[in-house]
């Protein structure tokens, strides 16, 4: 993907099951738990730069001392700033690691994760960490204040915590009174509601008041620890258990590579289900929310996971060779004079599917590093003005690897979303080798539609699919159907009426009018687009469904909403600039 996204945050969750001095004696040091945190987070940097932060907890600490650990820190060298902190001290039973990265605009140290709820008490600590975003956090932010809560800041994160924490209250006084009943006193009640927590009972109780996508985990002081997926299993979740430790992660390959596990050793988390792992070390999964209809992402498939997966390398592989027959047709069935490459980083494995897919139908086929991602600026330095002069050298190109006004060139991406790395800068450089003809494409669909369930899309206008389709809609004076549709987003809560924008255009008129507004004045060679079908995304990853981005079909009422009240906002604004 040319143009990064801010997505999806990564969790990393360690239980160790057997006394501390197993793993120092067995291993050679007492920061086992931390070693393996350290690999499991650094395996996943892929999903979040902006910040990172870690959690622990010791079961076994004296009153009067600390028992419940927490660092953060901000920028790209958080995981190793965090894990500079750890000391002996820190050693517990319980780890929890959190990457991050922003989908709400709101950044800085106070919004990266684990967040802490202090208590006395030690069964009324909680740390909670997560990869999610609530679609319908104003309904939970008035459930909340109408009990007569006040939220110290308006945010998912923050307004979970505080929801959850206040029903570990609850559990908390309902085991006390357990306990009276049964005639305990003193410090034999404490140890009765630190040996009885039910997670399950909280977490049924928070959940069921969410709209989103999400894998939420967390730990509390008396020693539980827990993850939870969301019931239409829109985010990941991954666990492996024996005898030793219970871990989690929102990727496969991070515990196949830290724990030398094989694939079959590790499962996934399934819809609404959660791992539970009590004070005792008991680990068990219990159906917290009904499943609802799977929509796993595809868009991890296509690009936020990491392609080490043996399921994801197959699956991008399958969405390149899909596109053979219409890469073919784009460039006359002329393969002698087409060369073959791609973007890097993210794209190189549907080049490999789109390049073994040419090889059955032709034979040996023409392959070239064309691309090359040359440097990673500092675009923070530069104002506005400068900024599109600076991205047009991220990337850089090998001279001389085509023939000039003879050679086809296709290239290959994971994904276009915005489009402005094409305009500003790939574009203009792989001019440069006077390509007969560019063949852009991408193995995913066109993406139309924001996502709200964890990445960095949020605005209709900032697709170039969008745009394309607004501008064909001028063009042909149909400011009817723009108004039918304002005038429905306003009104209708359970139907997506932005689908209604795109229907009377075929995906070529789209693909041609993206090339129009994305191609540099002084270009030479002539573009193509092609993009990947609907059918064929379904096809290369039958087991992840969740097509919103592309379909506008969102899998929550919060999704559906939300899309509506994008267009709603995206006209609003365009009326104030008039």
């Amino acid at each position: 993907m040319m143009e990064q996204l801010k997505h999806e945050c990564g969790v990393a969750m360690i239980r160790l099951l057997k006394p501390l001095d197993y793993y120092e004696k067995k291993y050679g040091t007492w920061a086992y738990g931390f070693n393996k945190l350290y690999l499991m987070m650094e395996k996943q940097h892929n999903r979040g730069q902006e910040g990172a932060g870690i959690a622990s907890v010791s079961l076994d600490k004296e009153p009067g001392t600390e028992y419940m650990f927490r660092e953060k820190a901000e920028g790209k060298d958080a995981i190793t700033e965090v894990f500079s902190r750890v000391t002996q001290e820190m050693a517990g039973e319980l780890y929890m690691g959190h990457l991050r990265y922003s989908t709400t605009g709101k950044s800085g140290l106070t919004f990266v994760h684990p967040f802490l709820r202090r208590n006395n008490w030690r069964a009324k600590n909680l740390c909670l960490c997560g990869n999610f975003n609530m679609t319908n956090i104003e309904e939970v932010f008035q459930f909340l204040t109408a009990q007569g809560q006040s939220p110290r800041i308006y945010g998912d994160s923050y307004i979970t915590l505080e929801l959850m924490g206040h029903r570990l209250d609850r559990e908390v006084e309902r085991l006390f009174e357990e306990a009276k009943a049964k005639g305990l006193k003193g410090l034999d009640i404490t140890q009765y509601i630190d040996d009885h927590v039910e997670m399950a009972n909280v977490l049924k109780k928070t959940m069921e008041h969410y709209d989103g996508g999400y894998v939420m985990c967390g730990l509390t002081g008396s020693g539980e620890m827990f993850s939870v997926r969301d019931p239409w299993g829109i985010r990941p979740a991954f666990y492996y258990r024996d005898d030793e430790m219970v871990a989690l992660a929102s990727e496969r390959p991070v515990l196949q590579t830290t724990f030398n596990l094989q694939y079959e050793d590790i499962h996934e988390l399934r819809p609404g289900e959660a791992l539970i792992v009590r004070r005792n070390g008991e680990s068990r999964l219990e159906q917290i929310m009904p499943a609802q209809k799977l929509s796993a992402c595809s868009f991890e498939r296509i690009y936020f996971s990491r392609g080490s997966d043996r399921d994801i390398y197959q699956e991008r592989k399958r969405l390149g060779e899909q596109l053979t027959p219409a890469i073919l047709k784009a460039i006359d069935g002329d393969v002698d004079h087409t060369v073959f490459s791609y973007i890097p980083n993210t794209a190189e494995v549907a080049y490999y599917g789109m390049t073994d897919g040419f090889r059955k139908l032709h034979g040996e086929v023409r392959t070239e590093k064309v691309v090359w991602k040359d440097i990673k600026l500092r675009t923070f330095i530069a104002d506005n003005s400068e900024r599109n002069d600076l991205a047009a050298h991220v990337y850089d190109i090998s001279y001389g690897s085509l023939k000039p006004y003879e050679d086809n060139l296709v290239i290959i991406d994971d994904s276009i979303v915005r489009g402005t790395t094409l305009r500003e800068s790939i574009f203009k450089i792989l001019d440069r080798l006077h390509p007969k003809k560019i063949v852009m494409v991408s193995s995913s669909p066109q993406i139309r539609y924001p996502d709200y369930y964890g990445i960095d899309m949020a605005r209709l206008e900032e697709f170039c699919a969008f745009r394309a389709t607004m501008a064909l809609i001028e063009e042909r004076g149909m400011w009817q159907l723009v108004n039918d549709v304002y005038l429905a987003c306003k009104k209708v809560l359970n139907e997506n009426c932005v689908r209604a924008l795109y229907e009377p255009f075929t995906v070529e008129e789209i693909n041609e009018k993206i090339v129009e507004m994305l191609r540099p004045k002084d270009m030479q060679a002539p573009i193509e687009l092609v993009f990947q079908s609907i059918e064929g995304l379904h096809e290369a990853c039958p087991n992840h469904p969740g097509d919103w981005y592309f379909t506008g079909h969102y899998p929550t009422p919060g999704g559906t909403r939300l899309v509506n009240q994008a267009f709603v906002n995206y006209i609003e604004s365009k009326q104030k600039q008039q």
